[in-house]
């Protein structure tokens, strides 16, 4: 993706590969216990946003790490960009990694370093030149509506804007996948929506694949229920009660995928544990 994050128009659809980017196969992994994750399938292709939802404790975050390299399962294949990183040496994972996106639980970001070094971080370990990593700063900040905190330190940005720099973090390298871990966790309901209004601003504007793990049914009804427009500079609900048919939904219980499919789908699901947690 080469396009500007504050260009007006959303990112034209053609000549994209209809490979997935990310696929699991067959994967388990357990940790000196019963398995955290067993058998588990699924992808997420061009344009799709995949929402991961359920409570704590069913396996989410290590999912969400094996999708990123950072854990190996017991047995089963992970294809990101179509290389099994199951199989490849670390050095060979970093170029893979460099074309995704990550958005941390709390943000993550380095309370020693400025906003712009923290959404910088990648350019500086890549050794680009500081003229060409301004303008990209900048230029990621003003997508999510924080131009003005380029200069300023983490310590002085409320929650909320931690999260919204973490996102710039996430984008200024234009990735190819991006990873969003509970990105809302520990917000207030404005703030939440705030943040939901970013994500869906970028799935709308720019269709990068995404896969975000959140255990917040309103985060994740929000994000298929409405679109980001333009000319009122925020979300809108979709017309006449439709959802985004690109924004789908994975569920795990005790280790196992129990669904994958839409809202639709979901909330007329019979599965006992789907319900008790939609209820």
């Amino acid at each position: 993706m080469n396009q500007s994050l504050t260009t007006a128009e959303p990112m034209p659809e053609q000549g994209v590969s209809p490979e997935p980017v990310l696929v699991f196969q067959n994967v388990s992994i357990a940790f000196d216990g019963p398995p955290v994750l067993e058998d588990v399938s699924f992808s997420v292709g061009p344009h799709e946003t995949r929402i991961l939802l359920g409570p704590a404790g069913v396996g989410k975050s290590v999912l969400l790490k094996l999708a990123n390299g950072l854990h190996c399962p017991d047995q089963g294949k992970i294809l990101l960009f179509g290389e099994n990183i199951v199989k490849i040496a670390e050095a060979q994972l970093f170029p893979l990694r460099s074309r995704t996106g990550m958005v941390f639980q709390e943000g993550a970001l380095f309370d020693s370093l400025s906003v712009r070094d923290n959404v910088a971080y990648q350019l500086i370990q890549e050794h680009v030149p500081d003229e060409e990593i301004d303008p990209r700063v900048l230029e990621a900040l003003r997508f999510v509506g924080l131009e003005e905190t380029f200069s300023l330190f983490p310590g002085s940005l409320s929650g909320g804007m931690r999260r919204r720099v973490a996102i710039a973090r996430a984008l200024i390298n234009h990735p190819e996948l991006l990873f969003y871990d509970s990105p809302t966790g520990g917000l207030d309901p404005i703030t939440s929506t705030t943040i939901i209004e970013m994500i869906v601003k970028q799935r709308d504007f720019y269709k990068t694949p995404s896969l975000l793990v959140t255990h917040r049914l309103q985060d994740a009804f929000t994000m298929c229920s409405h679109r980001f427009d333009p000319e009122q500079s925020g979300m809108v609900p979709l017309a006449n009660g439709e959802t985004d048919a690109n924004t789908t939904f994975l569920m795990l219980n005790e280790g196992r995928l129990i669904f994958d499919g839409s809202l639709q789908e979901l909330v007329n699901s019979e599965d006992e544990f789907v319900r008790e947690f939609l209820e």
